[in-house]
C-alpha cells in the first residue's frame, strides 16, 4: 500500500484576473477551490491513475471537512488526525500577468496529535511505500521527517521524499528510495547554478553519495532526469503542450512515477516516463492529471 503524509493540508483558492493592482479592488474572471497539499495531491493523482493509497496528515475545522469531502469525491482513502482547534489553512493563488501566492499558516499541531500520527505510521510494514512531501508548519519540530524515517528504518518501507533543501539533505542518511528536487533546488543545495545536463547528473550523484537511492530531477520545460540506484540515468524532454496550471505538477510527477513503478513491478525506466507524462498532464490542465491524459502524453515521449 502507498501512504502519503501532508503535515499542513490546504484549500487552494485559485483565481484568474486580467490584471492585478495592489491597493485596489480586483475582480476575478475565474475561480476554483481545490483541496491540496503535496501529499494529498499525490493521493488524488494516484486515485485518478487507478492506484490505491491512503492519505495521512492533520486536518481541522470547516476547511478540513471540505478537504476530506473532496478526497471522498476522488475515491481516495484517508486516515487523518483531526485537531481539536483551528482550521486547515487557505492558500490564495492569483494568476494575472504574474502569479501571486498568499499561503495560510494552519492550525496548531499538539504533541498528542503527533503521537497519534506516529501510531498510524507504526502500522506500515514490508513492501509499503510512504510519501513525505511538503513543508513543515511552525507548530511541528523541524526534525519531524527525520523522526519518522528513523522510526521506520529497517522495516522494508520505501520512502519517497519531496521537500525543500534543508529537509531533504537531513534525511539522506536514512537512504530514501526516491527524492525529487528540481534543477534549481539541486543547485541551491550545493551553492551553484547548474546549466548543463552533465552538471545536473554530477550533483545528483553527490546526493546518492550522501544516501539517496534514486534521484528524480524535474526541469520544467526542459524535461526531467532520473539517476537510479543501479547507476543508470535516463533523460526525457518535456512533452509539448500549453502550460495552464503549474500547481501540483511536481506532485503529479511523483504519483506518475509510483504508478509506473507499481504497474511494471519495479521497472524504474517505465516509472520515470510515466512520471514525466503525468506531471506534464497536470501542468496542461486546470485540474490534476487523469490517467487518460497521462497515457496520451506518454505515447509522445516513450
Amino acid at each position: 500500500m502507498i501512504y502519503t503524509v501532508t503535515f499542513n493540508p490546504a484549500l487552494d483558492y485559485i483565481v484568474r484576473l486580467d490584471k492585478f493592482t495592489a491597493g485596489e479592488i480586483n475582480r476575478v474572471n475565474y475561480e476554483q477551490v481545490l483541496g491540496g497539499g503535496k501529499g494529498i495531491n499525490v493521493s488524488i493523482v494516484l486515485a485518478n491513475m487507478g492506484i490505491k493509497s491512503t492519505a495521512l496528515g492533520f486536518l481541522a475545522g470547516f476547511t478540513g471537512a471540505e478537504i476530506q469531502r473532496q478526497l471522498e469525491g476522488f475515491g481516495c482513502a484517508f486516515d487523518f488526525v483531526w485537531l481539536k482547534e483551528g482550521f486547515s489553512r487557505i492558500n490564495v493563488k492569483a494568476k494575472a500577468d504574474t502569479e501571486t501566492e498568499i499561503n495560510g499558516q494552519g492550525p496548531k499541531i499538539t504533541e498528542e496529535a503527533q503521537q497519534e500520527l506516529f501510531a498510524k505510521l507504526d502500522k506500515l510494514g514490508e513492501g509499503d511505500t510512504l510519501v513525505l512531501a511538503g513543508s513543515i508548519p511552525n507548530t511541528l519540530p523541524d526534525d519531524i521527517y527525520q523522526r519518522i524515517m528513523g522510526r521506520l528504518q529497517g522495516k522494508g518501507i520505501r520512502v519517497v521524499v519531496d521537500a525543500e533543501k534543508g529537509l531533504l539533505l537531513k534525511v539522506l542518511q536514512y537512504h530514501p528510495f526516491l527524492i525529487k528536487p528540481n534543477n534549481h533546488e539541486l543547485g541551491d543545495m550545493f551553492g551553484v547554478k547548474l546549466t548543463t545536463d552533465e552538471e545536473i547528473i554530477e550533483h545528483a550523484k553527490k546526493l546518492q553519495e550522501k544516501g539517496a537511492q534514486n534521484v528524480l530531477i524535474s526541469m520544467a520545460g526542459d524535461g526531467a532526469i532520473l539517476l537510479t540506484a543501479q547507476g543508470k540515468h535516463y533523460k526525457s524532454p518535456a512533452p509539448k503542450g500549453k502550460l495552464v496550471n503549474s500547481v501540483g505538477a511536481g506532485d503529479s510527477m511523483v504519483a506518475g512515477f509510483l504508478t509506473g513503478y507499481t504497474e511494471s513491478e519495479g521497472d524504474l525506466e517505465r516509472a520515470f516516463y510515466m512520471g514525466v507524462a503525468t506531471g506534464s498532464a497536470s501542468a496542461f490542465s486546470e485540474n490534476l492529471a487523469t490517467r487518460e491524459e497521462a497515457l496520451a502524453l506518454l505515447k509522445t515521449i516513450h
